[in-house]
């Protein structure tokens, strides 16, 4: 069934999508009146919908259900990833969300060979947001998670400390992903290297923070590999994978 999120709640029995989910349904679906769809809302109500009317701007519907959506992990992950070259950045935010990351903030490390200016990064960060709100449809996620505006290391370190748990994955080791969240933290922050990795500082920064360094085994992955494994471990060792 078709999946798209709404910008506002919906009290009636009837709601009418405009805007690009509309020509998504009538132009590139091609839906007919009388077929299912279903919207979630920013308060995660997940609404079981038919198509009354539909035209190329505008798509009525009439509510048949009503639900909390039941989708979204029980653990809350932020992933702070140092940029990567090129467009790899696109690729690892639409493959976290459809893992269940809740936030992703880009950040500038030490090592960073990619480094745009100011209005690049805010060009970028739409068209970030974008391929989230993509990727969160398809995956029919409850939420859109949100691509934050890039910021320094220092200032990631900073701010995640409003996580239960903060992970930086190291090359040079650290500990295993399953000892440090045997407790189930009800928030993760994980930390991934661009293709430099971390420099030392950096780690030890994450540690006085309260941070913990983490290994993701002998071998070295790629920058857009190594946030797919340390996202998917995480899920599955907090039984999101069930």
């Amino acid at each position: 069934m078709a999946w798209f999120f709404t910008d506002s709640e919906i009290g009636s029995e009837n709601f009418i999508i405009t805007g690009e989910n509309a020509k998504h349904i009538s132009r590139s679906l091609r839906m007919k009146t009388g077929e299912e769809l279903t919207l979630v809302t920013p308060q995660r109500e997940q609404l079981g919908c038919v198509i009354s009317s539909i035209s190329t701007d505008s798509v009525e519907v009439k509510i048949t259900s009503r639900k909390c959506c039941e989708n979204e992990p029980d653990v809350k992950i932020t992933l702070y990833q140092a940029l990567p070259k090129g467009d790899k950045m696109e690729y690892i935010i639409q493959k976290c969300v459809e893992l269940g990351i809740s936030r992703i903030v880009p950040v500038i490390s030490a090592r960073c060979i990619s480094r745009p200016d100011s209005k690049s990064l805010a060009k970028k960060q739409l068209r970030w947001q974008k391929i989230a709100r993509e990727a969160a449809q398809q995956s029919r996620r409850g939420i859109i998670p949100t691509v934050e505006p890039a910021v320094s290391f220092t200032q990631a370190a900073k701010e995640c400390g409003e996580n239960k748990l903060n992970i930086i994955f190291y090359e040079l080791g650290g500990d295993s992903v399953k000892t440090l969240i045997k407790d189930k933290p009800e928030s993760i922050g994980i930390f991934i290297g661009s293709e430099g990795g971390f420099e030392e500082n950096e780690v030890e920064l994450i540690k006085q923070n309260g941070g913990r360094a983490a290994t993701l085994g002998k071998r070295i992955l790629r920058a857009e590999t190594a946030p797919l494994a340390a996202l998917s471990v995480i899920m599955y060792e907090t039984g999101n994978f069930d």
